[in-house]
């Protein structure tokens, strides 16, 4: 008993550690939706890589400026042959000599005049030592290229372009974020309706027991309003179980931790899902995807540009400067035998001549490639056209359905209230009851339904005229 008490001890505190760790790790985030979009833009993983593709363009520009600015190289190596190379070469020292011999009429021991050989034959002569050494610098200016002054002046461009497609982004998450933030919060409205009427439920269950008891209903009365209990209790489950999975996709669209909490601060504001409703102007470049289309269009156009300006010679500039060092030991220090320099600046001329018709292929190519991009932006003007004139019309239907379903939940609430009334009174029957309360659930049901449908309408309704 002894020893089993301290061990009791320590899994206690092992244990309260434990749930104080996870305590502190779990955070609670009482968000409003522009929060949300706040926290996505800082946490969900495609915006991060959106951001990324940023940085990548950037460096990508670094590289296009690098390619015309200055090249400096240095080298230095040490050579040994351990064995030199041997070049064989006509006797051309023989021939000299003879040549001498033979102009100075020399005659040899026996008197005779010295006459030339017809063949000389060769020499075989090692030429370098068995060291080498050499220690140089080069650099290289590149003065024209038709390419690289296009891709300095399209930087610009493709940071816009990276930058729009991170917008773009943001935005789609955005929009997905507000359909989802909102349905929630629509949700949990429906859940204190159904709240509500598991109250009254409860209380027309206890009433019914009464008159029960004091021999004014019957005992079917009570069973019938079980089953409604029971069935109102299981539609609460079910959507308990929507609204939590809700919370997790919300989560996951934002980046947060699923261990995280998540409470939701703003409300549904019908007066908000109907302002507007009957504005039509809008401007297609207020549309993000119209902005990064534009803005590829011009990248087309410097593309073309770019390839044109290759036919053009490129000019460049270069020098090269080294000293070296020849040895037959491995003596490189030594200051009796120096090193020798040599040094040599130029400009290179370089004239694409012929490239087997690839070039003009390429530059047809790219011109296609551009006259794609400007039919896809004909293409997005008449997409956002139908979007907005689809969009407008399913935002009017949903209001306008949602006002007809909002009129008939109060109308069928007004007729369960006073159907109860009755019912407790003794003037009317149990299935009144009944249906009345069936036809207020169908009626909070399609209700909530259409609050859904206006909701996801004015979203639409607002990305599509651009003015999320």
């Amino acid at each position: 008993m002894q020893t089993s008490e301290p061990r009791k001890v320590k899994g206690l505190v092992l244990l309260f550690l434990l749930i104080t760790g996870a305590a502190q790790a779990q955070q609670t985030n009482a968000f409003t939706m522009a929060q949300c979009v706040a926290y996505a833009e800082k946490n969900s993983p495609q915006v991060k890589n959106a951001l990324l593709n940023i940085k990548i363009q950037q460096e990508t520009n670094n590289e296009i400026t690098g390619a015309a600015l200055p090249r400096v190289n240095a080298s230095a190596g040490v050579n040994y042959f351990p064995q030199v190379a041997t070049q064989v070469f006509p006797n051309f020292i023989a021939a000299a000599t003879y040549g001498v011999l033979v102009k100075e009429g020399v005659r040899d021991g026996n008197g005779n005049t010295i006459a030339a050989p017809n063949d000389f034959g060769f020499v075989q002569a090692q030429f370098g030592t068995k060291y080498t050494a050499s220690v140089g610098a080069d650099f290289s200016q590149l003065l024209f290229d038709g390419q690289v002054f296009v891709g300095l002046q399209a930087r610009a461009a493709a940071m816009n372009f990276a930058r729009k497609s991170a917008e773009v982004t943001t935005e789609n998450i955005k929009v997905n974020i507000m359909k989802v933030y909102f349905q929630l919060v629509a949700a949990k409205k429906q859940m204190d309706a159904l709240d509500a009427n598991l109250h009254l439920i409860e209380k027309l269950a206890f009433n019914t027991k009464e008159l029960v008891k004091n021999g004014f209903s019957e005992k079917l009365d009570i069973d019938k309003v079980n089953v409604t209990l029971t069935n109102l209790q299981t539609e609460i489950v079910k959507i308990n179980r929507q609204i939590d999975n809700g919370y997790l996709g919300l989560k996951l669209l934002m980046g947060m931790p699923t261990t995280d909490s998540l409470i939701l601060t703003d409300t549904v504001s019908i007066d908000e899902l109907k302002s507007n409703v009957l504005e039509a102007a809008y401007n297609y470049n207020d549309r993000k995807e119209m902005q990064q289309l534009l803005i590829a269009q011009k990248l087309g156009e410097y593309n073309v540009k770019r390839y044109q300006l290759a036919k053009i010679p490129t000019l460049a500039l270069f020098g090269q400067y080294s000293t070296n060092a020849q040895r037959n030991q491995l003596d490189l220090g030594d200051s009796k035998q120096p090193w020798l320099p040599s040094s040599l600046i130029g400009l290179k001329l370089s004239a694409p001549l012929f490239q087997g018709f690839s070039r003009n292929a390429t530059i047809r190519k790219a011109r296609y490639e551009l006259e794609q991009t400007k039919n896809n932006v004909d293409l997005l003007k008449l997409s956002i056209d139908n979007d907005v004139a689809r969009a407008k019309s399913s935002l009017q239907n949903a209001i306008l359905t949602l006002d007809y379903q909002q009129k008939n939940m109060e109308l069928a609430t007004s007729v369960y209230n006073t159907t109860v009334k009755k019912y407790e009174q003794g003037l009317g029957a149990n299935i009144e009851v009944t249906n009345a309360q069936t036809e207020l659930r169908v009626a909070e049901t399609n209700y909530f339904n259409a609050l859904y449908d206006a909701i996801i309408a004015k979203i639409d309704f607002q990305k599509a005229t651009g003015k999320l």
